[in-house]
């Protein structure tokens, strides 16, 4: 499916959905030198880069797409604002833009047979007030850094988007070793240890990204990622609230709140935080109900997760479990609601 989405500084609007075909992928991907298939699987979209001056230097947009299994992908956008994973399947899994460290984005990628997605932004410029509603705020968040910094963050990116990512580390550990507040360095030095699968590289960074700017919501999740992936959910539930507290309306942060508290036997607090999630992006974070469901079910209160089972059919009801959703709710009735 494509979703189109218009980003106005960090609110966003879901404009429209509609099927993608072969000829899309061939346009955008055929670009990286992907090879698109029908039977291939890909995310793939682009940047609407609206109000920037194509002849300077962008600021650092990155699509980052993370699977299931928590795998991280990630490309630079360049000028032509096209992006494209091929043999990805990224199916349930998510995506977000940023620009210059900062979340502006994120979707969920829908689950099912479907393994072709489109994700299309538009990207708004601070010096485009013209092009959008007054209400909007600038997207831009760069951090301030010396000529000499500003030229390694672009090799970094450069290498990066090579895939010459020992090369990207070394440019960016130079950029951190001359500024220690460069939180968008640090926040990217930690992205690649990441999608290495360092974790003790990762944390380490994306500690210092946090040292350098407390706030920063997307180092702060993936600090509290790599605590639950260790077990250290007293960690994970500390750094996962604060990033709940800097973004409020961002409902990954409550989805990854909800599940350390699960893993911590915290289940009130569990499904507060998930119910959050899910009231935030009701279809997005539809698979907070699966968690709420089983935690029911192993409580024994068989009942509540079928009506957890329920709400989520109705938000996702081409999910491949559907009659084994649909066998437990008929077995375990739903109570009845109170007079």
């Amino acid at each position: 499916m494509r979703s189109i989405i218009r980003l106005f500084g960090i609110s966003t609007l879901i404009v429209a959905a509609v099927v993608c075909s072969s000829a899309q992928i061939t346009e955008i991907c055929g670009e990286t030198g992907g090879s698109a298939w029908l039977s291939s699987s890909a995310v793939y979209g682009r940047v609407g880069l609206n109000g920037f001056d194509l002849s300077k230097r962008l600021p650092r947009i990155v699509v980052t797409v993370s699977d299931r299994q928590g795998n991280v992908h990630s490309q630079t956008i360049t000028e032509t604002g096209n992006y494209c994973f091929m043999d990805l399947n990224a199916n349930g899994g998510s995506i977000v833009l940023e620009i210059e460290g900062k979340e502006i984005g994120r979707r969920t990628l829908p689950t099912g047979l479907i393994t072709q997605h489109r994700e299309d932004f538009e990207l708004y410029s601070e010096n485009s007030r013209n092009l959008k509603p007054p209400s909007a705020i600038s997207a831009k968040n760069a951090y301030p850094r010396s000529a000499k910094n500003e030229s390694l963050l672009e090799k970094a990116a450069e290498e990066e988007k090579n895939q010459q990512t020992d090369k990207a580390v070394e440019s960016l550990k130079k950029v951190v070793a001359d500024d220690a507040k460069d939180f968008v360095a640090w926040f990217h030095l930690g992205a690649i240890y990441f999608g290495k699968n360092d974790l003790v590289q990762a944390e380490s960074a994306y500690k210092n990204a946090v040292l350098a700017k407390p706030d920063h919501t997307p180092s702060l999740l993936n600090l509290g990622r790599i605590y639950l992936a260790n077990k250290n959910y007293d960690e994970a539930n500390t750094v996962l609230l604060k990033a709940t507290q800097t973004e409020p309306n961002a409902p990954r942060g409550f989805q990854l709140l909800g599940e350390a508290y699960l893993l911590a036997k915290k289940g009130t607090l569990g499904v507060a935080a998930l119910n959050e999630a899910i009231r935030l992006d009701p279809v997005g974070m539809a698979e907070c109900h699966l968690l709420i469901a089983r935690l029911y079910d192993r409580a024994g209160i068989k009942p509540m997760a079928s009506r957890e089972y329920r709400l989520f059919l109705e938000k996702v009801p081409q999910h491949p479990d559907r009659k084994k959703f649909e066998q437990y709710i008929k077995d375990n009735p739903e109570p009845a609601d109170p007079q």
